[in-house]
């Protein structure tokens, strides 16, 4: 009994040292491959492969889930708004929800599933493989020829792909409510223009859009850069990036919620 207090104080001393030790090396390595980025100009076409890497490969999941998760609002939102008389503002719920909250947060735990391993992996692999220690090497910086153009892929297809979910989604709730419910269209779309606004609904949505696509990518690709070279830890590291990402994504949902949309 003596010693169980210190023991367990130690054992929690060393868990927070090895977090804080990890935030600080974490956001140092975030800063230094910013300050890398700028050589990619002379290369853009390192970003534009890892873009249709990333983007074009998570086209069709993107694009049929926002048709359902679409489809699925207008339907759950037509039986609501029916209960008080105002069905046709079934356009304006569905505009809001998919701008302002589904279509950023849906696509980026998608985007986390689907880019976010296939990145841990493959950088976790070419580690294993001492591909990176190779570009080392021969004078090459693996941060900025391999991390960088993965992660500003990842940053600018993460909003792209926000956009079509959302547009898909309306669409879906349009084919619900309109040709399957009956709602009028005209009252459809006419909410829906008059209630959605550019900047604070749209705009912001895609604000959130672009800050979920900076969360994930740098949480995948550190995930596989920092992995040990062995399948078991490579392995591990593919799950953490989607326990993580997933994580962060609603805690920073909350947190620019609060900030968007306070007023």
């Amino acid at each position: 009994m003596t010693t169980l207090l210190p023991n367990l104080l130690s054992r929690m001393g060393a868990w927070v040292r090895d977090h804080v030790e990890g935030v600080g090396y974490s956001t140092r390595s975030f800063f230094y491959m910013l300050g890398v980025s700028p050589g990619l100009l002379r290369r853009p076409r390192l970003v534009v492969e890892q873009l249709h890497f990333i983007g074009n490969h998570s086209l069709l999941i993107i694009t049929l889930s926002g048709l359902f998760v679409g489809m699925v609002l207008g339907l759950q939102g037509y039986y609501t708004l029916n209960k008080y008389g105002a069905s046709e503002s079934l356009g304006l719920l569905v505009a809001l929800g998919l701008t302002r909250e589904l279509g950023p947060v849906i696509t980026a735990l998608l985007f986390a599933g689907r880019a976010g391993t296939s990145l841990t992996a493959e950088i976790g692999l070419m580690k294993a493989g001492e591909q990176l220690s190779a570009m080392e090497m021969m004078a090459v910086n693996p941060v900025q020829r391999v991390l960088a153009p993965r992660f500003w892929a990842g940053v600018i297809a993460v909003p792209c792909l926000a956009s079509i979910f959302s547009a898909v989604g309306i669409f879906g709730g349009y084919l619900v409510g309109v040709r399957l419910i009956g709602v009028d269209e005209g009252a459809f779309w006419s909410q829906m223009q008059g209630g959605v606004d550019l900047w604070n609904d749209v705009f912001n949505g895609f604000i959130k859009s672009i800050v979920f696509g900076v969360a994930i990518t740098f949480i995948a690709l550190y995930q596989g850069y920092e992995a040990r070279p062995t399948p078991e830890d490579v392995a591990g590291a593919t799950t953490r990036t989607v326990v993580i990402s997933s994580l962060m994504i609603w805690w920073l949902d909350f947190m620019l919620t609060a900030l968007m949309f306070s007023k």
